[in-house]
């Protein structure tokens, strides 16, 4: 943390700063500042088929996650999760991995509230605002954008008519189960859409049969720079990123079952743990800490 690009509002804090930066002195957030995940993400100059199967040469070599771990307790999860990001000049890549023995899914309509089914998230945290993303073993997903409501008048959110107050689909929020969140509440943005997202899912076994055990399903992300522009509004920091650039997200997954007591299983599973049922404490998210070094060959 000693570079001197640090001193700049988009390096290591990204904004979250004095009281709304987690340090071991600071008990406002639920998790250790010092027990969260980092990982260096690199470039690649290689292409990327966003076909859910994750078997280009690339996905072979990324340096994969941690596996998930409970997200309350930081306790081991029964079955086997794991994530890897990757980017080049025009997008952001996203993989998880998730061992699944019993493929289940139903929501089919967009936006439908995919946290219901096994899915799999992932959030990305601008300074005053986050973006959130959810995915099931169909592929359906949803998205939501979320501006902290003392901040919302700092940037012209209304150039984007899904993020203005009196769009129908903009709600109140105060997180799941952090309530006190030392910025106050938020307002969730649910018509807004990710410009050129794609998404896709591959599954290796049967969906919603239970006469059988499946081994999983892969998930496969690109998100354009392009896209991210009122994510980083607040903030100035570039796109795409530059050599050092650290941004905070968050990669989880969350299930409809729970291991066996005696286990104390929260069904919320997570690259690195909140203390707390809640993804929506972006000082808690990993430390993602992007190179211009092109991905080893020899991975």
């Amino acid at each position: 943390m000693s570079d001197a690009k640090n001193d700049q509002p988009n390096r290591y804090t990204l904004g979250l700063t004095g009281a709304q930066q987690p340090t071991e002195a600071n008990s406002t957030y639920p998790w250790p500042a010092d027990r969260i995940e980092e990982y260096t993400a690199f470039r690649i100059d290689e292409p990327i088929a966003v076909d859910g199967h994750l078997d280009e040469p690339a996905w072979q070599r990324a340096k994969r996650s941690p596996r998930f771990a409970d997200m309350i307790s930081g306790a081991r999860a029964v079955h086997d999760t794991r994530a890897a990001v990757l980017w080049d000049k025009t997008h952001l890549y996203v993989g998880f991995w998730v061992e699944e023995p019993n493929l289940q899914a139903d929501l089919t309509e967009r936006d439908a509230p995919i946290y219901r089914n096994n899915d799999v998230e992932l959030f990305i945290a601008g300074r005053d605002s986050y973006y959130e993303f959810e995915i099931n073993a169909l592929g359906t997903i949803y998205e939501v954008f979320f501006i902290w409501d003392g901040d919302y008048d700092k940037v012209d959110y209304t150039v984007e008519p899904t993020l203005r107050k009196e769009h129908p689909q903009a709600e109140p929020f105060n997180g799941v189960g952090f309530k006190k969140h030392p910025r106050g509440m938020r307002t969730g943005y649910w018509g807004y859409d990710f410009p050129g997202l794609q998404s896709a899912v591959q599954l290796d076994g049967t969906l919603n049969d239970s006469s059988d055990r499946d081994r999983g399903w892969t998930v496969e992300l690109a998100l354009p720079w392009s896209g991210m522009d009122w994510l980083v509004a607040a903030d100035g920091r570039q796109l795409p990123p530059g050599e050092g650039d650290i941004w905070r997200m968050d990669f989880s997954r969350f299930n409809q079952y729970r291991e066996a007591p005696p286990a104390e299983d929260s069904a919320g599973w997570m690259w690195s743990p909140h203390g707390e049922r809640d993804s929506h404490i972006p000082e808690c998210f990993p430390i993602i800490r992007f190179t211009e070094d092109l991905l080893p060959q020899d991975r």
